[in-house]
């Protein structure tokens, strides 16, 4: 499904989030400035954006693109041509234990077949100290943000990204991904119990997305 929506993705995501989405990601990488010096992990990198925006700022730092959807990264490659760009599944990632210093997923958490493996093995490719920020749509709990993601989920997702697309049936799984994910404090709940610290999370643009910033104990 990733691979057939790629060439419309990155157009289709500043619409449908009116350009909040580049907003969202730089307040998630600010999140990184706490995190020890060393290799960074952009998971579920998909077209590279934040990648692009890890390699801005980190320009002589070694950043590992990763996801699941080769044609997914194809798309972006040009944004960072220095990283490194890896095919590979979230739950069984290919690096040795405590490789990098900082992980950063941006909304692909919600996408993985099993959202604690994956956090597993985020908790596994960090070196002690490292630090791990999740920017995601969670199922909100506030009732102003549940009647949003409704509306948007069900009508404005698989009607506009369906149309631009040409995949209605894509657009209408990530409406359902929303819908059927964590809430944030569930989430929280699942990094704590994988070996996580130090959680702090916040949300953004009125509950509509959300960052969790989690750390290994040195």
């Amino acid at each position: 499904m990733f691979e057939r929506i790629a060439p419309t993705y990155d157009r289709l995501n500043g619409l449908l989030s009116a350009g909040l989405d580049a907003r969202w990601r730089r307040r998630a990488i600010g999140e990184l400035a706490l995190a020890p010096p060393g290799p960074v992990l952009d998971l579920c990198a998909g077209t590279m954006d934040l990648t692009a925006a890890l390699a801005n700022e980190r320009p002589s730092g070694r950043i590992v693109a990763v996801d699941f959807a080769e044609s997914m990264l194809q798309k972006g490659r040009h944004k960072a041509p220095l990283a490194e760009v890896v095919v590979a599944d979230a739950t069984a990632l290919p690096f040795p234990d405590a490789t990098f210093a900082a992980v950063i997923c941006g909304f692909g958490m919600r996408n993985l077949s099993d959202t604690r493996r994956g956090a597993e093995e985020v908790r596994r490719v960090l070196a002690p100290g490292g630090l791990f920020v999740t920017l995601e749509f969670f199922r909100p709990s506030r009732p102003s943000a549940r009647l949003f993601h409704a509306t948007y989920a069900k009508l404005v997702l698989p009607t506009v990204g369906g149309w631009l697309s040409g995949d209605r049936a894509a657009y209408g799984y990530l409406a359902r991904s929303m819908i059927g994910f964590l809430t944030r404090a569930q989430y929280e709940g699942l990094l704590s119990a994988v070996g996580f610290d130090g959680l702090r999370a916040f949300d953004l643009t009125f509950g509509v997305a959300s960052i969790v910033r989690a750390e290994v104990r040195p």
